[in-house]
C-alpha cells in the first residue's frame, strides 16, 4: 500500500491540484487527532482540535462535508419546511391579515433548487473552515488496521495509510430498514427521510410510517404542499421518545385541523406496489383487526441506527452493544485506550447538536484530560408549524420517579405578540421541582418553539430557578414574555391570565 506521501504526489502530478485541497498529510510525522465522520461532531471536533493546535486529519466519504445532518436531513428538511410554510401561508392565511395575492402556482423544482443550494453553500462553507484552521481533509472510506493506522479508500481512487496518536469516531447513523423486513425501500414510491427530500411531483396520498420527528416534519412538508397525509404509528402518541404528553396531544390536535391523519396504536404488516400504487396493510394493537391503505409515496420513518460499515473495529477489539452502537466511558473513550467517539454512533439521542458538544468535550479530553456535556440539557425541536420544543424532563417522567414538582403554564393566546402575529396556538409549561423551585424540564409548543427553548437550556444549565426566570426583564411586546409567565405561573401567578 502507498504511503500517504506518494499517493499525494502522484495525485498532484495528475490533476495538478493543490496539496491542501487534497487533504492528506505532511512528511511531519503521525496526526495528533484523525477524525472519521465529516458531520456535525467529526467536523466540529476537527476544527476543534486545529483551534487547540493539533495536527489534524478528518476523513470523510461522502465527499462533502456536513453529514447526514447537511446533506440530506436537518437543513434541508428545513428549507422546505419554511418554504412550504410560506406556500401554505400565502394560500390559507394572508388574506385575513388584509393581503390580496393572484394566482398562487407551486414550482415544485425552484423549491428544490433552493433547498440545494442552501445545502451547497453551507457544505463549501465547512470546506473554507477547515481551511482556515489548517484541517487535513481526506475523502474517502477509512478502516482501522491498527489503533493508530487508518487505511482510506480515497474517492478519486487508490489508497492511503494514515497514522494517528489519537482517533475520534464520528460515523454518524443511517436509516433503519422496517423491523422484520417486507418493506423494500426505492427512494421513489418507499422513501426514507432522503427519498422524501427529493420527490418530484406532490403525491395525491402519502402515508407516513413512524410518528416521530423526521415522520411529522416531512409529513407536514407535503401536506403543506398539497398531499392528503396519513401518519401511521405503533405507540398511541405521536413526537417520539422525550416529548411531554400533554404537548404531544396538543401538537396531534394542531396538526390534526391541518389535514393530517392519524392511525395510532397500529402496527405495519407490509407495503406492497401494486398497479402503480402502494397498498399498505397494518393491524390495530388492542384487537389485531386489519386493515388496508392505499398511498402514491409511503414515507419509512421508523428511526435511525448507528453506521461503522467498512470501520474494521474487529479488528482493533472495539466494542458494541446489543444496538450497535459503541460502548464509550465518560471520557467518550471506547474500549481502545486512544480511539474515542461522539455523536450518532454512540449512546444518546441522535442529534446534531449534542454530537457537536460531544465533539468539542472529546477533543478537550485529548489535549487537557477533561471536558464535559450536560446530558440533562439537551434541547430537541420539532420543526412544524407550530413548532414545538423541550428540555429536560417530561411530566410523565417526574409521575415515574416521584418527584414532587410545581407546573407553571402560559399560553400564547394571552401573549400580545403572539395575538397581533395571529398565530396564538400553544403554549409554555415550565417543570419546577416542589421544594427548591429548580427548573426540571420546559415544554413549548407554538410559534418560535425552536428558538425560545434555548432560554430553557440555559437556564438548566446554570441550575436557575423558576423564580430567576420570572424576575428576568423581558422585552415587551415579544413572544418570550409567554416564557417568563410560564416561569411565574410555576413559583406563584402570572399576571397576564
Amino acid at each position: 500500500m502507498l504511503t500517504v506521501q506518494r499517493t499525494v504526489a502522484r495525485s498532484l502530478r495528475r490533476a495538478g491540484q493543490a496539496a491542501a485541497s487534497r487533504g492528506l498529510a505532511t512528511e511531519s510525522g503521525p496526526y495528533d487527532a484523525v477524525i472519521i465522520g465529516g458531520g456535525p461532531g467529526g467536523y466540529v471536533a476537527a476544527i476543534k482540535a486545529a483551534q487547540l493546535g493539533l495536527k489534524t486529519a478528518c476523513i470523510e466519504k461522502r465527499g462533502s462535508l456536513g453529514g447526514t445532518c447537511l446533506n440530506v436531513g436537518c437543513i434541508p428538511s428545513k428549507a422546505m419546511l419554511n418554504n412550504s410554510h410560506i406556500y401554505h401561508q400565502t394560500q390559507h392565511d394572508l388574506q385575513r391579515r388584509g393581503i390580496d395575492v393572484g394566482d398562487i402556482q407551486l414550482n415544485l423544482p425552484q423549491m428544490l433548487k433552493a433547498k440545494d443550494q442552501s445545502v451547497v453553500g453551507l457544505t463549501k462553507g465547512i470546506e473554507t473552515l477547515f481551511k482556515q484552521n489548517k484541517v487535513d481533509y481526506i475523502k474517502g472510506t477509512a478502516s482501522f488496521v491498527s489503533p493508530t493506522r487508518i487505511s482510506v479508500q480515497l474517492n478519486d481512487g487508490g489508497s492511503a495509510e494514515v497514522e494517528a496518536k489519537n482517533v475520534v469516531i464520528a460515523t454518524g447513523s443511517e436509516v433503519t430498514p422496517f423491523p422484520g423486513g417486507g418493506i423494500e425501500i426505492d427512494e421513489q414510491q418507499i422513501v426514507s427521510s432522503t427519498g422524501a427530500l427529493e420527490l418530484k411531483e406532490v403525491p395525491k396520498k402519502m402515508v407516513v410510517i413512524g410518528g416521530g420527528i423526521i415522520g411529522l416534519e416531512m409529513g407536514s412538508v407535503w401536506s403543506r404542499l398539497g398531499s392528503e397525509v396519513t401518519v401511521v404509528e405503533f405507540l398511541g402518541g405521536i413526537g417520539g421518545q422525550g416529548i411531554d404528553e400533554e404537548v404531544a396531544k396538543q401538537f396531534q390536535k394542531i396538526l390534526g385541523k391541518q389535514g393530517i391523519k392519524f392511525k395510532l396504536n397500529t402496527k405495519v404488516l407490509s407495503a406492497e406496489k401494486k398497479d402503480g400504487k402502494v397498498v399498505i396493510k397494518t393491524e390495530a394493537a388492542k384487537d389485531g383487526k386489519t386493515d388496508e391503505l392505499e398511498a402514491d409515496v409511503v414515507l419509512v420513518a421508523v428511526g435511525r441506527r448507528p453506521y461503522t460499515d467498512g470501520l474494521n473495529l474487529e479488528a482493533v477489539g472495539i466494542e458494541k452493544d446489543n444496538r450497535g452502537r459503541i460502548v464509550i466511558d465518560d471520557a467518550f473513550n471506547t474500549s481502545v485506550k486512544n480511539i474515542k467517539c461522539i455523536g450518532d454512533v454512540t449512546f444518546g439521542p441522535m442529534l446534531a447538536h449534542k454530537a457537536e458538544e460531544e465533539g468539542i468535550a472529546a477533543i478537550e479530553h485529548i489535549h487537557a484530560g477533561h471536558g464535559h456535556v450536560n446530558y440533562g440539557a439537551i434541547p430537541s425541536v420539532v420543526y412544524t408549524h407550530p413548532e414545538v420544543a423541550w428540555v429536560g424532563k417530561t411530566e410523565q417522567e417526574l409521575k415515574e420517579a416521584g418527584v414532587k414538582y410545581s407546573v407553571g403554564k402560559f399560553p400564547f393566546a394571552a401573549n400580545s405578540r403572539a395575538k397581533t402575529n395571529m398565530d396564538t396556538e400553544g403554549f409554555v409549561k415550565f417543570l419546577s421541582e416542589k421544594e427548591t423551585d429548580r427548573i426540571l424540564g420546559v415544554h413549548i409548543i407554538g410559534p418560535n418553539a425552536g428558538e425560545m427553548i434555548s432560554e430553557g437550556v440555559l437556564a438548566m444549565e446554570y441550575g436557575a430557578s423558576s423564580e430567576d426566570v420570572a424576575r428576568t426583564t423581558h422585552a415587551h411586546p415579544t413572544l418570550s414574555e409567554a416564557f417568563k409567565e410560564a416561569a411565574m405561573a410555576a413559583y406563584q401567578k402570572p399576571i397576564h391570565f
